[in-house]
């Protein structure tokens, strides 16, 4: 009897699928959470910046201003909310938060953009929210920046005077995200933490909730070996995430309209690796909880500091460099390179091998950890 039995094994995992998708309570929150959290998710974790809020403070009043002040709010970056002509407004504004940036054009800004002169504009930023300030006021300069150079040259060519050519001719191409969209570096980050999300508590409560309704035991009597009852509680989960990629993925393409450059069979591929990783990590939580309230405490304290630590948000270049090898033991830090790269730079296998025998490891040994731990815990 030291080989697997198939047959118990089979009745075990139709029994398993049949427990988790008979409750019509359970299979929304299975199948069409991942959907709703991808599509908020998706629109809500962005770095750009549009339509902020702007206070105007015009001490010119002046063509030149104004149209200063039309090119700020053409680019759909900025708009002007609140106008003033006292800096005490200004100010309060800012302190208040009802304005992210506020814009001070000096007296004699349109006499010195006639005649060719230097001049100044006031840039202030609420520095609160550092990467929305940092992001809103690279905008703002750019804006003001290429205007001033615009209206440099219509003065010269007005005066006659030639306009000096540049020593180097430099143009700027972005490759693989030309736009610059933080969504479409983001939702196939979001698609990651998802999957292990849902790989979590599927594996992380199966085993606890048995014991905790006292049917783990009886399981236990039973002629199901640990490695049989191992494999019929995280197959099931495992089907079940896979369905939860394919549909998120799917999300992503057709309606984020993400761009995929790479390929399928790659993608699938890491994709597994890391639910197999995620599988064994929610199992060996459900062997050191005795109760599922214990189980998602864990699991939290699992997660949070797991995709705050995983590049989603945050370059992980800019960690100290301790924190970057402790990174680099994260799934799911992992599988974004893998993600990201198949979906924006068509990354293929010689480029992502290092990824995906990283997750390989991982997945073989957190699995062996958690069947020797579930084996003890059943024995």
């Amino acid at each position: 009897m030291s080989a697997i039995s198939f047959g118990r094994l089979g009745q075990l995992l139709r029994k398993e699928m049949r427990q988790m998708l008979r409750d019509p309570r359970s299979r929304p929150l299975i199948f069409v959470a991942p959907v709703i959290q991808l599509l908020v998710l998706g629109y809500a974790v962005t770095t750009d910046v549009r339509h902020a809020s702007t206070y105007l403070l015009d001490n010119d009043q002046s063509v030149e201003s104004r149209q200063l002040a039309s090119t700020l709010t053409a680019t759909g970056y900025f708009d002007i909310t609140q106008r003033g002509s006292r800096p005490a407004a200004m100010a309060r504004a800012l302190d208040r938060g009802d304005v992210l940036m506020a814009v001070q054009i000096p007296r004699g800004f349109g006499g010195d953009v006639e005649r060719g002169r230097p001049t100044a504009v006031q840039l202030l930023v609420d520095g609160a929210s550092a990467n929305t300030a940092t992001v809103a006021l690279g905008y703002a300069s750019q804006i003001i920046g290429r205007f001033g150079m615009e209206r440099g040259a219509d003065v010269a060519a007005r005066m006659g005077t030639p306009v000096p050519a540049p020593g180097v001719d430099f143009q700027m191409r972005i490759w693989y995200n030309p736009n610059l969209e933080s969504r479409t570096y983001n939702v196939p980050a979001v698609m990651g933490q998802i999957v292990m999300l849902m790989s979590l508590i599927l594996t992380g409560l199966a085993v606890v909730r048995e014991r905790e309704i006292g049917t783990l035991e009886q399981l236990m009597v039973s002629p199901l070996k640990p490695i049989e009852l191992m494999l019929g509680k995280t197959l099931p989960a495992a089907l079940v995430a896979v369905i939860d990629l394919i549909i998120v993925a799917a999300v992503a393409l057709l309606w984020f309209r993400v761009p995929f450059e790479g390929s399928f069979l790659l993608l699938a591929v890491g994709s597994v690796l890391f639910i197999l990783t995620s599988l064994g990590i929610g199992l060996l939580i459900s062997t050191v909880s005795n109760t599922q309230q214990e189980a998602f405490m864990t699991m939290f304290l699992f997660i949070l500091p797991a995709m705050m630590l995983s590049g989603m948000m945050f370059p992980v270049e800019n960690m100290p460099h301790l924190i970057q090898y402790l990174c680099r033991l994260n799934p799911i830090y992992q599988y974004l390179i893998v993600v990201r790269g198949v979906f924006l730079r068509g990354a293929g296998w010689g480029t992502l091998a290092p990824q995906l025998l990283v997750l390989a490891a991982m997945g073989v040994t957190v699995i062996a950890f958690a069947t020797a731990r579930f084996r003890k815990t059943t024995a």
